[in-house]
């Protein structure tokens, strides 16, 4: 699927815009807002936010308050499928061959679509680490490590965790405090 299919024709600078929440009708911002005013009544808010993804599929906002009340609420499973869909959203709209060479610095630091998809990137190894699921977690640091080599969006210290982890915790090589960059053992 192309950009054009998502509605936001070849303009790239669309989809980033529907990042940021434009683009969304006012009654899809009302279902979201009206979940958000619900959330101690979980069953009702999600009834809304999915009446919402339902309303604007390929819209990053319903997805990104889905994956905020799944995340929040300690559903990790579930927010980590909305990450998914999250991530092949940006995908599609940054075109088939994103990725193939990392983006620039300057993309990687003020892009707000490819930002998205490396924060998108970034969550997802954060859950599936949560979730014990290290292979996954390597599988997406190690695509984000190419993608943003120089660590722009902080996934390096997710490396530094999950190699801590594997190690068996801290010992006299690993530091006590969270590091920048990325480990050189991923």
């Amino acid at each position: 699927m192309h950009a054009d299919k998502l509605g936001f024709g070849d303009d790239l600078a669309a989809f980033a815009d529907s990042v940021i929440g434009a683009g969304l009708s006012p009654q899809t911002s009302a279902l979201i807002a009206q979940a958000a005013a619900l959330y101690e009544q979980p069953q009702q808010a999600q009834t809304l936010l999915e009446q919402a993804r339902a309303q604007a599929p390929q819209h990053p906002a319903p997805l990104i308050a889905l994956y905020r009340f799944h995340f929040y609420g300690h559903r990790l499973d579930s927010a980590r499928a909305a990450g998914d869909d999250a991530l092949a959203i940006a995908r599609t709209a940054l075109g088939p061959d994103f990725g193939d060479v990392p983006p620039s610095d300057e993309a990687t630091r003020h892009d707000v679509a490819v930002r998205f998809y490396l924060f998108v990137l970034k969550g997802l190894a954060y859950l599936n680490l949560r979730l014990g699921e290290l292979d996954e977690a390597r599988l997406l640091l190690t695509a984000l490590r190419h993608l943003d080599p120089k660590d722009h969006v902080g996934g390096g210290l997710l490396s530094h965790v999950l190699v801590r982890h594997e190690a068996g915790g801290l010992n006299e090589q690993s530091p006590d405090y969270p590091v920048r960059g990325w480990s050189s053992a991923l």
